[in-house]
């Protein structure tokens, strides 16, 4: 019995030293995993893009941006002349915190009266909960600092005044309730698609090669592009079926609202579908047999998940972490989704995502043609 057991352990660990591409997977996807996890996983968060509008431009104004930034919470990107601006930085994504200071912010903190507007993105889960947090702390340490270098310049406080004589309007744009399904819903259907394209069309091209049926499509006229647009045309279908579903399912099951142009979300839908239907194709072409498709499937689900911003911001990511997101479509996508369905913003604000996205879709079919014909050869 023994021998029998030994003769089969020796079988499988020489099948498997040879199968290298597999063994390699298994073995670097537990350390890839550790360092994503360290470097993306983070629920606090820090250095959010700002965009500032200061009409006072005093010093009382510059000392409460330079709070913000000296809290680590806030990074000053971009600076605006008007409350409409900021709002045009956050709707567009270039900033997901905007601080409007009113003119003579200087003459009404010393009356007591001051006030700060804070906008803070919405349609992200951590960044708004950290950023309400951050910004209401800061200016409460910030204004107790004012009433000490009063008290200490005077040895008391002007009569009538406030005791603290600045005052915070955080304001949560797109949720301002905070309503988790709200933050979900649009992620979540970029996630579903993204995994069922790549997982439908994975093991396409390399199921036809272990059953042998490939060799007869060969011999047709048909040219590989030709062949693997056929491949995926099927499940462009039930990829979009499956996502008119779910976004009927939350909008009228669990009434998260769709703020935006349904014609618009669906003509990027299908972009992107096409995105990671290539991006399966590429996978299954590289790939040997299907057991190396599922393992290269899972591995990219799991690094894109992380990496996109669906759950943890790409802002507090490292900036070589966040190169490595770019190459998963799910990254641009994310925004779309959220700019449509939860802001309402049209294609005038989403330009940058949907040319990244229509350039990733163009260079991901060409790499899964030319890796096709190569396997061909």
């Amino acid at each position: 019995m023994f021998q029998r057991i030994w003769a089969m352990i020796q079988k499988e660990f020489i099948q498997t030293l040879r199968d290298r591409r597999t063994l390699g997977i298994q073995l670097s996807l537990p350390l890839l995993q550790l360092i994503l996890f360290g470097y993306a996983i983070t629920t606090s968060v820090s250095h959010v893009p700002t965009i500032v509008a200061d009409q006072s431009l005093d010093a009382a104004s510059r000392a409460f941006v330079q709070a913000l930034t000296a809290s680590n919470y806030f990074d000053v990107v971009a600076v605006a002349a008007s409350q409409a601006e900021v709002s045009r930085a956050i709707d567009e994504g270039r900033a997901q915190v905007g601080v409007v200071l009113p003119p003579n912010f200087a003459a009404h903190a010393s009356l007591g009266d001051a006030e700060a507007l804070i906008l803070v993105d919405g349609s992200d889960l951590f960044t708004s909960q950290s950023a309400y947090n951050a910004a209401t702390a800061v200016a409460q340490a910030h204004s107790t600092r004012l009433v000490l270098q009063r008290l200490q310049r005077s040895g008391q406080v002007r009569e009538g005044a406030n005791f603290l004589p600045l005052e915070a309007l955080v304001r949560i744009l797109y949720n301002p309730d905070l309503k988790d399904l709200w933050f979900l819903v649009p992620g979540l259907i970029a996630t579903l698609l993204q995994m069922q394209t790549v997982a439908l069309t994975a093991a396409a091209v390399v199921r036809e090669r272990e059953v042998g049926t490939i060799e007869q499509l060969l011999v047709t006229p048909i040219r590989p592009g030709e062949l693997l647009i056929g491949k995926i045309a099927p499940n462009i279908v039930i990829a979009l079926i499956n996502m008119l579903t779910i976004l009927g399912l939350g909008v009228f099951w669990f009434r998260v609202p769709f703020q935006g142009s349904f014609s618009l979300f669906l003509l990027l839908a299908l972009l992107y579908i096409f995105s990671g239907l290539g991006l399966g194709l590429l996978i299954s072409t590289v790939s040997q047999n299907q057991r190396q498709a599922q393992q290269l499937n899972g591995m990219i689900m799991i690094v894109g998940l992380m990496l996109s911003g669906f759950i943890f911001p790409r802002s507090a990511m490292p900036p070589l972490i966040r190169l490595v997101g770019n190459a998963f479509p799910l990254t641009y996508f994310i925004p779309i989704a959220r700019g449509i369905i939860t802001k309402g913003i049209g294609f005038a604000h989403l330009q940058n995502e949907v040319a990244a996205l229509a350039a990733y879709m163009v260079v991901i079919m060409l790499l899964a043609i030319r890796a096709f014909r190569q396997r061909l050869d």
